[in-house]
């Protein structure tokens, strides 16, 4: 059971609400209310495709509010349909937290999320067999930003037209999700990032069609590491201290069972091994891809914490520090012979979101690991013109086809090699 059988259910929830909590009392620690209004309303009417991140765009704390807004937001869907906290719930909370500091705000996931939910009422199927799905969707969001608030179209035209296509987009979705799944084998974790991606490809290639193109930006806070780090390692040491605490030594040896798994086939750490590894694993993937960061010279901003709340969140499902770090000291190689920094805004972000491919490295070792993420981190730096930087979840759509492309050969080589200690002659 999860947390060791010492919450009941309603307990667990309200301990995964203490972290957008947090963040809300460090949003009016860090800002006024009325600064954090007015930020949050230039942060609803931004565009927010790749890469706006909304502390530049609205200030620290108002940043800090959407993303703890929208987090609690999606605890209270999953606490209301019924659904028992597994992995898939802090996973899909923890992301929502994070591309809400750059991308996804209170206005624009609404239509969305309605589109999924009536692809469960034309199915006859209760909203929590896709409530995931509906909240990884909203990657597409700033598609809606940009229909409601900048193409040049009469307001009686923005709205019911943004409506219509989040509608469209989370329809989609559902089937989307589950068809290309079985195309990576499992081997990418945010698969409905790969979905999401053919589908803002299509929807991008029409928009372009009648005329509307965007151009690429960069808005990017820089200077606040030693508030960031504080804020962050007060949050991940007091994970690691509770886990401990409440599960003591048997908290730990269950988390050593973690860092034995592959971490691929949606594998939910929170039904296998209990609340307390699981939050120790998050702490300790947290506190490792935080100095990560540091260490290489990037920024603590929106968009790269939340690339670590996104690793944070799928050390739930399938994330451990012994799959992701041969994945990031790939992204790190490949900045060393491509052209490009490892400590540029791009480069930072396919650090921390290649750690998809950890089932990679968890099931086939070190080096093919390693060449997972160079070849992701040469694929993400490409791949965004498709759509124009409106798929949030670029690096998951980049790490489908890295793992469509990389996986098969791996396998046919294991495979050759099993053959080959056998009797079987090849």
């Amino acid at each position: 059971m999860a947390y060791g059988g010492k919450f009941t259910r309603t307990q667990r929830y309200l301990l995964l609400g203490a972290i957008p909590l947090y963040f809300i009392a460090i949003a009016f620690i860090l800002q006024r209310p009325a600064a954090i209004a007015w930020g949050l309303k230039e942060i609803v009417v931004e565009p927010d495709f790749l890469i706006t991140d909304y502390m530049a765009v609205g200030g620290i704390g108002a940043a800090f509010a959407n993303a703890a807004i929208l987090m609690a937001a999606s605890i209270f869907f999953c606490y209301r349909l019924g659904l028992t906290e597994d992995g898939h719930t802090i996973a899909a909370s923890c992301l929502m937290f994070g591309f809400s500091l750059f991308g996804k705000n209170i206005v624009n996931i609404w239509s969305i999320i309605l589109g999924v939910w009536l692809y469960s009422r034309y199915h006859k199927t209760h909203f929590s067999r896709y409530v995931y799905i509906a909240l990884y969707a909203t990657s597409l969001s700033p598609i809606i930003t940009q229909l409601l608030y900048i193409i040049h179209l009469p307001a009686l035209v923005r709205i019911p037209l943004s409506l219509a296509v989040g509608v469209i987009i989370g329809f989609m979705m559902p089937p989307m999700a589950t068809h290309v799944h079985y195309a990576h084998q499992g081997y990418s974790l945010y698969n409905v990032g790969f979905a999401a991606g053919i589908v803002a490809t299509v929807i991008v290639s029409v928009m372009k069609s009648f005329g509307y193109e965007t151009k690429s930006r960069l808005i990017w806070s820089t200077g606040n590491n030693r508030v960031m780090l504080v804020i962050l390692m007060t949050l991940f040491f007091g994970m690691i201290v509770i886990a401990l605490g409440v599960g003591g030594r048997q908290a730990f040896e269950k988390y050593r069972e973690i860092l034995k798994t592959s971490g691929g086939g949606g594998i939910d750490y929170l039904k296998t091994q209990g609340g307390c590894p699981v939050m120790l694993n998050m702490g300790v993937n947290g506190i490792f891809s935080t100095l990560f960061i540091l260490a290489i010279g990037g920024d603590l901003n929106g968009p790269t914490i939340g690339g670590i709340f996104t690793v944070v969140g799928f050390s739930a499902t399938g994330k451990h520090i012994r799959n992701i770090w041969p994945i990031m000291l790939g992204v790190c190689l490949a900045s060393v012979t491509g052209f490009w920094k490892i400590n540029s805004p791009s480069a930072c972000l396919a650090l921390l979101f290649s750690t998809t491919l950890a089932p990679i490295a968890g099931d086939f070792g070190i080096l093919p690991g390693i060449l997972a993420g160079f070849l992701h981190a040469c694929t993400v730096m490409q791949i965004g013109a498709l759509y124009d930087g409106m798929n949030l979840y670029n690096n998951g759509f980049a790490g489908g086809i890295v793992a469509i492309f990389l996986v098969p050969v791996i396998q046919s080589i294991r495979d050759r090699r099993a053959r080959a200690k056998g009797s079987i002659s090849l």
